[in-house]
């Protein structure tokens, strides 16, 4: 009994000495952290859905904290979480709200269909196909939902084969963006008056081959804005939102009516 009892005290005190050490070691070697990223966190909605180009709500707030995000980096959040943010990093908080475009207006009844398709479900899979799905424009909507699938808000639907976005619900996390292989979806301003509603890179005569709704690159609209936010490459029209001013001239000169209201 005698030496049971000596046993338990010998692994009582070791582990007591132990623990003690532990301890001691690891006030020594503590990261300290920045009560600034804690506060911070907590502003963040937590959806650690990758919207602000960081892993997760935890990096973009370390990020903040050093300096290196913007307060206005959460595009969840929006402008409530930019304020308290703002707040406190000391810095104001110029939030603009974005949301999503596609920039396609090829539905099945505007774009031309070679053939009735049966295989692959997955637009990036659908892309890697020799026919590309049944439209036969190679730049348009697949129409076979990935945005849909990896938006968590349900701010994307696919209709009549072109996917559509409601900027209402939309937060502008940028999933749907990654999600579709043909780089038809881009963040714009919310308060966004026009977009161009195709990214076909050919030459008129083609685009209208194979969609009665495609850009034809004929550089009136870039002619006709009076403050040059309209420029046409590859045979395409951008819309510089910084320059845009609303007044709808584009609009009305487009021939094909590819500039919409959005």
């Amino acid at each position: 009994m005698k030496e049971i009892l000596i046993a338990m005290a010998i692994v009582g005190g070791l582990g007591c000495f132990i623990g003690i050490l532990l301890g001691v070691v690891g006030k020594i070697f503590a990261v300290k952290t920045d009560p600034k990223v804690t506060e911070i966190r907590e502003a963040l909605p937590g959806n650690n859905c990758g919207g602000c180009g960081y892993a997760g709500c935890d990096g973009l707030a370390e990020a903040i904290a050093k300096g290196e995000a913007p307060v206005t980096g959460c595009p969840v959040g929006g402008a409530a979480a930019a304020t308290v943010i703002g707040k406190i990093m000391g810095k104001e908080a110029n939030f603009v709200r974005k949301a999503a475009f596609v920039k396609c207006s090829g539905t099945c009844d505007q774009a031309k269909q070679l053939y009735h398709y049966f295989g692959a479900t997955q637009c990036h899979q659908v892309a890697q196909t020799p026919g590309r799905g049944s439209k036969a424009c190679a730049y348009g909507c697949l129409g076979f939902g990935s945005c849909v699938q990896v938006c968590e808000f349900g701010a994307i639907s696919v209709v009549n084969g072109c996917a559509k976005v409601d900027k209402d619900l939309c937060t502008a996390c940028g999933k749907c963006v990654q999600a579709c292989p043909h780089e038809l979806i881009e963040l714009i301003p919310y308060e966004a008056p026009y977009a161009v509603q195709c990214s076909a890179r050919e030459k008129g005569k083609a685009v209208r081959t194979v969609c009665s709704a495609g850009c034809i690159g004929c550089g009136v609209c870039e002619r006709s804005c009076p403050v040059q936010a309209i420029t046409v490459k590859d045979n395409i029209a951008h819309i510089d939102y910084d320059l845009c001013t609303g007044c709808g001239t584009c609009v009305e000169k487009c021939p094909v009516k590819v500039i919409k209201c959005v």
